[in-house]
C-alpha cells in the first residue's frame, strides 16, 4: 500500500470525485491484493470484466427486484474499483505494456456499450414503461460511446503533437469533480440501486443521461476547438 501511495498516474484535471476520491483508494487496496498473490495487471483486468459483465447480464436477464438491483450496483462497483487496480498493479510492477493498455480499453469500449443496451433490454423485458422511456437508454449508449472515443481520440492526436495527455498534466479543483459527478462512471452505476422500482429508475437515469449528454456536446466542441488550435497534420488538413 505504502508502495502503491507513490505510483500513482497523475489525476485528469476535473476529474470526477468518485472516481478520484473513492474508487481509485478502493482499487489500491484491490491492487495490493493482486500484487501479493502475484496476479498480472491483465488478470486483474479479466476479473474487472468478470464482475462488470455479470452485472450486465443480470439486468439483461432477471426480473428486477430490490435485491437485483443491489446485486447489479455491487458487481458493477467492484467491477470499476479493479479497473482502477490493474493500471497500479502495472506501476507497481515498473509500468505496462502496450497490450495491458489496448486491453484495458477494449475492455472498456465493450463495457460502455453494452451497460445501456442490457439497461434497455431489462426494461422493454420486464416493465410496462412507454417505449421513450426504453429507448433513453440507447441514446445513452450513443453518448457514452461517443464521448469515450472523443477522450481516447483526444489524447491521441495530442501525443502526436508531443503534448502531455490531461491525465499527465494533472490538477483540477475540487469544486469541478463535485460538479462532474452526474458524468461519472461510478455515481451512474449507484443509480441500479433503484433497479427494482422501474418508474423511479427511469426518472434517474433520464437524469443522468441528459447530464451525460450535455457533457458531451460542451467537451465536444471544447475538443475540436482545441484539435483546431493544434494547427495541420491530420488526414483531413
Amino acid at each position: 500500500m505504502r508502495r502503491l501511495a507513490s505510483a500513482q498516474k497523475g489525476r485528469a484535471k476535473g476529474a470526477p470525485a468518485y472516481s478520484v476520491y473513492v474508487n481509485r483508494p478502493v482499487g489500491r487496496v484491490f491492487a495490493a491484493a493482486a500484487h501479493t498473490i502475484g496476479l498480472s495487471p491483465n488478470g486483474v483486468t479479466a476479473v474487472s470484466a468478470a464482475f462488470t459483465f455479470s452485472g450486465i447480464l443480470v439486468l439483461a436477464l432477471v426480473d428486477p427486484s430490490w435485491w437485483t438491483g443491489i446485486v447489479v450496483w455491487l458487481l458493477l462497483a467492484i467491477g470499476y474499483a479493479l479497473d482502477s487496480a490493474d493500471g497500479q498493479v502495472a506501476r507497481l510492477r515498473g509500468g505496462g505494456s502496450l497490450a495491458g493498455e489496448w486491453l484495458d480499453h477494449f475492455i472498456d469500449a465493450i463495457k460502455i456499450v453494452s451497460l445501456p443496451i442490457a439497461t434497455a433490454i431489462g426494461l422493454y423485458r420486464f416493465s410496462d414503461l412507454p417505449m421513450p422511456y426504453v429507448l433513453v437508454p440507447l441514446a445513452f449508449a450513443i453518448v457514452a460511446t461517443a464521448t469515450f472515443f472523443g477522450m481516447i481520440l483526444n489524447d491521441l492526436l495530442k501525443s502526436s503533437k508531443g503534448i502531455a495527455s490531461s491525465a499527465e498534466t494533472g490538477g483540477g479543483g475540487a469544486l469541478r469533480s463535485i460538479i462532474l459527478l452526474p458524468v461519472d462512471y461510478g455515481i451512474v452505476c449507484l443509480v441500479y440501486v433503484l433497479w427494482g422500482w422501474a418508474t423511479v429508475f427511469a426518472l434517474a437515469y433520464a437524469f443522468f443521461f441528459a447530464a451525460a449528454a450535455a457533457f458531451c456536446l460542451l467537451a465536444a466542441v471544447r475538443w475540436f476547438r482545441a484539435m483546431r488550435s493544434l494547427g495541420t497534420g491530420g488526414a483531413n488538413a
